[in-house]
């Protein structure tokens, strides 16, 4: 069978690229002739095919093209419409406008864009919709799929690559040490709520441990320079500056050496579609300490210690409680190691895929 996986834009750093790719070698192991189409790509060993030439491709009703939404695209919406193959959709949820208000207008326009185009693309009729997680499976439910078309497969990833990369021997040596390191994973944008964050990690340093440090690993985007300024205006008004380091585009060695020397990862984000961060954490040990908010919980399971309120006090005392307690920490890393195997884990993610391509629509 010949397969397309479609894409407005592919990069190979980041969760919508990582499961692109990932699905395409699945689906080549499997024995099918895979190809990978996008307006733009950055950072992909592999050739690019431009969408224009998918009709030309994909001639049998029996070939397959998988679309990966996560912003507006209406030439993908269009090249669905005129396919006459089969068509699945991907569905990783599109972060709604308001959280970009104040901050980036151009944001505020895709995300709009995006989020009023999914009626259109509803009514393109795929025989199947693989949205990343339940909460996302809502949004398509609320615009009408039927229930019936509807398939949650986690995010595919590179957590089996980054488990076996070596740490970084400078990242190790600069924040290994016995001082408590708080450590948070994603994007700088302002639906991860950094500010909740850097609040509860100033109550930290105040009322359990001094010397405590907090890394902050994420891609910063130009386009948001106003929140990077906000985070960083925060961080100084918090007197906290010393205790604080913004990672931006680490390596995948700096990133493992991030979580190796982690105490926690903390995620008081208030929009995630998923949350690949939570599957890393997990794979390699190290306890999750989120809010109650989009897929955080369903992603998370009985495998961290989850908030349904906003107050900082919260995640403050849930670090002190990991690092006192080690029979509670204890207790959550393994069930986030068990929880990874059960429903994450590579073989289990193809394992899925594979099945519900080869269930009749």
């Amino acid at each position: 069978m010949k397969v397309a996986l479609l894409a407005p834009v592919l990069s190979a750093r980041d969760a919508v690229g990582n499961d692109v790719l990932a699905m395409a070698a699945a689906l080549r192991e499997d024995g099918h002739a895979v190809r990978l189409y996008a307006e733009h790509a950055t950072g992909l060993a592999e050739e690019v095919y431009a969408p224009s030439g998918l009709p030309d491709w994909l001639r049998d009703g029996a070939d397959l093209v998988i679309y990966h939404c996560s912003i507006g695209w209406p030439r993908g919406v269009e090249l669905l419409t005129r396919l006459r193959c089969r068509r699945v959709v991907r569905y990783h949820n599109i972060t709604p406008p308001e959280f970009f208000y104040g901050i980036s207008p151009a944001h505020v326009r895709a995300c709009a864009a995006g989020r009023a185009a999914l009626p259109q693309l509803v009514a393109v009729d795929a025989e199947r919709w693989l949205p990343c997680s339940d909460f996302n499976a809502q949004d398509l439910l609320a615009l009408g799929v039927p229930a019936a078309r509807l398939d949650v497969l986690p995010p595919f990833h590179r957590i089996e690559a980054l488990r076996d990369t070596p740490p970084d021997p400078d990242v190790l040596d600069r924040y290994g040490g016995r001082a408590c390191t708080w450590l948070s994973v994603g994007r700088l944008a302002p639906n991860k709520d950094h500010a909740t964050l850097l609040d509860a990690f100033a109550l930290y340093l105040r009322q359990a441990e001094a010397d405590a440090r907090l890394l902050i690993v994420g891609k910063h985007d130009g386009r948001l320079r106003r929140y990077t300024q906000r985070l960083r205006a925060r961080i100084g008004g918090l007197g906290i500056g010393a205790h604080v380091h913004l990672l931006d585009d680490i390596s995948e060695a700096a990133l493992k050496a991030c979580y190796l020397v982690a105490d926690a990862l903390v995620i008081p984000s208030r929009h995630e579609g998923f949350c690949v961060p939570l599957a890393e954490a997990m794979a390699l040990s190290v306890p999750v300490v989120a809010r109650d908010a989009g897929a955080l919980a369903e992603t998370l399971g009985d495998a961290g210690l989850v908030w349904h309120e906003d107050d900082p006090r919260l995640y403050a005392a849930s670090v002190a409680r990991l690092r006192r307690d080690a029979q509670a920490r204890a207790a959550l890393t393994a069930a986030g190691r068990a929880r990874y195997r059960t429903h994450y884990a590579p073989e289990v993610l193809v394992q899925r895929l594979l099945a519900l391509l080869e269930r009749p629509a």
